[in-house]
Parts: structure tokens; C-alpha cells; sequence
């Protein structure tokens, strides 16, 4: 018996209802997740000088820190990666004045941190930059080696942002993240960094185990060998010179080799060491070009032999992190070397600002 046309008919209609309804519920229900994401702004989209950014609410700090920049409530900011975090913006803000954020990433490459360094330097006059310089800027595949597995917005860095911005929060992650920024809104939730950017990310002082540490930092039992090739070039410093010029000339530019323990460091009198003496004086040379001041303590001192300063090979405790603020105010107030061989000054202004 053939189908009855009317109850076709009823069938395909009841479909298409059916579709509808689904199809617009799930728009609704998309467009209530926009709606929810765009308001509570969790990456600061619409931050700006007198509009503060949002709280802190997400550990990765390259979908964060852009907000603390359009805020424009620090006109000086600390670039780099782990190794500078622990720089506290409060003492840089007593060494040297100006409002400090820190604005170093975890693993960031130079290119991730030229892009932030940019954000915030084309936006405002900066009082003072400082740049905590690593490894990586002297490798020759930085330019290569842009990103890591972690995620990056570029989109969160154009400014200033463009129309499909808040369409690019409208992702599982984001909604998360606006949740996390209610959640802080009610009481429930702390931020996660500080509003200048500033985290102890390293376990508390109390818990420190020296045989432990040493176990982290001499795990291998080596040093690394690094690039070798002397004539390799450096196309991450072309970036770091672009930056520097961009600070004004009335401001205070710091560029540091930070002071990671000598098992991290290559060994002396290694092709990796040699090749690592060429990239620090060209990096002297652009500091010089620039008026900056550059400090080396990426060198075998007091402090980087010592293990009982670190709690692995790159990261060194607070007690630390406070004396490097204070040597770097020695350094642009000296203009030399330490007499205890804790840094070198290889480039200084002749005269006063930049």
C-alpha cells in the first residue's frame, strides 16, 4: 500500500519544525554565550586609560597582559620571560620611579614579548623599559622559533582592536575565563596574578630544599652546548633594537642578561660561549646606539654559582630577585662594573635619561 501523500506531507513539515526550533535554539543559546562573553570582557577588550582592565583571572599570561597595557595605568613595564618575574614592580617603582608593571611571560619567545613590548610602547610614552633578556634572543632560529605550544592572540595585540575581536572570544576557553571574571565579581574566585602583572610563581621560601634544588639544577650533569656556529646570525636583535628605539629620549632603557646558574649557562671557553661574548657586544652595540644601559648577569659570580640562590637552573629565589632591583639602580647610577664580579655593565648613556 503506497504512502499516504498527506502524512508525507505532515511528516516533512514536522521536520522542518523541528530543524527550525533546534537550529534556533542553538543560535540563541550562541548568541546569549556571546552576549555573556562580551560583557564580562575577559580579556579587557575594551580597557583603556580611565576604563581599568578586568582581573586576572587566566595563568596564561599572553591573553591577559594585553589589557594591562590598554589600561594605561603604567607608563613603565618589566619584558622577558620567567626569569624576570619575579621582579617586583613595587621595588623597580622605589628604584627608579614610574609605575611598573611586569609584563614578562612564562617561555615567552623574543618574538611573543616584542609583540607586547610594541603594544606597550606605541600606545604611550614609557617612563622606563626594562628588558630581561635570555638564551633565545642570541639563537638563530628565533625568528623560526616564534611561538610555543602555549597559545597566542595575535588578535588581542592590534591596535587597536578590530571589529571581529570579541567574535574571536566566543570559543569554550573564553566563556571559561568570563565565568572565572564572575566568579571574582561575587566573591568567589581571586584573581590569579596581580593587577601589575606581578605573581611569586615559585614555591614558598619555607619549603626550600637545598638538596632538592642542586637535583634540579644539576640533573643532567652538563652544561648546555647552545648554538656553536659563530657566523650564524642573530635575527632576534633586529627586534630588540626596534623597541629601544621606540622608548623616548627622556626614558630610562634597561636591558639585563638575566643571572641564570652557571649549569645553565655555557661553558667557558665553548664555541656555544664564544658565540654567546659576540651576541652580548652586539647587543651592547644597539644598547649604546639607543642610550640604554645594559647589565650582563649571565656571567659565573657569587650569585650564579651558588646553588642555594636557585631552585633549578633558571630560577632563582626572592632574596635574589630583590638584589638584582638593587643592582640594576647601582648600574644606571654607577655606570661600572661590581667590584664583587656579581655584573658586568656593558653599555651605559654618556649623559642623563635614555
Amino acid at each position: 500500500m503506497p504512502p499516504d501523500p498527506a502524512l508525507l506531507a505532515a511528516s516533512a513539515v514536522a521536520w522542518r519544525r523541528f530543524a527550525g526550533l533546534l537550529l534556533g535554539t542553538a543560535a540563541a543559546m550562541g548568541l546569549v554565550v556571546l552576549a555573556f562573553v562580551t560583557i564580562l570582557d575577559p580579556y579587557g577588550l575594551r580597557a583603556a586609560p580611565g576604563r581599568a582592565p578586568g582581573p586576572i583571572m587566566d595563568l596564561n599570561q599572553r591573553f591577559m597582559y594585553p589589557q594591562v597595557v590598554r589600561g594605561g595605568a603604567y607608563d613603565a613595564a618589566v619584558f622577558g620571560t620567567s626569569t624576570a618575574r619575579l621582579l617586583d614592580p613595587q621595588g623597580l617603582d622605589r628604584a627608579f620611579g614610574g609605575r611598573f608593571a611586569n609584563l614578562a611571560m612564562n617561555a615567552a619567545t623574543p618574538w611573543e614579548q616584542t609583540q607586547l613590548a610594541r603594544l606597550f610602547l606605541t600606545r604611550a610614552p614609557a617612563k622606563a623599559v626594562l628588558f630581561g633578556l635570555d638564551a633565545p634572543w642570541c639563537e638563530a632560529q628565533a625568528d623560526v622559533k616564534r611561538l610555543t605550544f602555549r597559545p597566542f592572540p595575535p588578535w588581542l595585540y592590534r591596535e587597536p582592536p578590530d571589529w571581529t575581536a570579541p567574535f574571536r572570544q566566543w570559543n569554550q576557553q573564553s566563556v571559561e575565563i568570563a565565568g572565572r571574571v564572575l566568579l571574582h565579581a561575587l566573591g568567589r574566585m581571586p584573581v590569579r596574578i596581580r593587577g601589575d602583572g606581578y605573581e611569586v610563581f615559585t614555591p614558598p621560601e619555607a619549603s626550600y630544599d637545598a638538596a632538592r634544588a642542586a637535583a634540579h639544577i644539576h640533573g643532567d650533569g652538563t652544561a648546555p652546548d647552545g648554538q656553536t656556529d659563530l657566523g650564524a646570525p642573530f635575527p632576534a636583535l633586529p627586534w630588540l633594537d626596534e623597541l629601544l628605539g621606540l622608548v623616548p629620549a627622556d626614558g630610562l632603557a634597561l636591558v639585563a642578561f638575566m643571572p641564570v646558574n652557571v649549569a645553565a649557562q655555557p661553558r667557558p671557553g665553548s664555541a656555544a660561549a664564544a658565540r654567546e661574548e659576540i651576541c652580548k657586544a652586539r647587543v651592547a652595540e644597539i644598547a649604546r646606539r639607543h642610550g640604554a644601559t645594559l647589565v650582563d648577569f649571565r656571567i659565573p659570580s657569587v650569585v650564579t654559582r651558588d646553588d642555594t640562590n636557585y631552585w633549578d637552573a633558571l630560577h632563582y629565589r626572592l632574596p635574589i630577585a630583590a638584589r638584582i632591583v638593587a643592582d640594576l639602580r647601582r648600574a644606571v647610577e654607577e655606570r661600572r662594573d661590581d667590584p664583587d664580579g656579581v655584573y658586568r655593565v656593558l653599555a651605559a648613556p654618556s649623559g642623563g635619561g635614555k
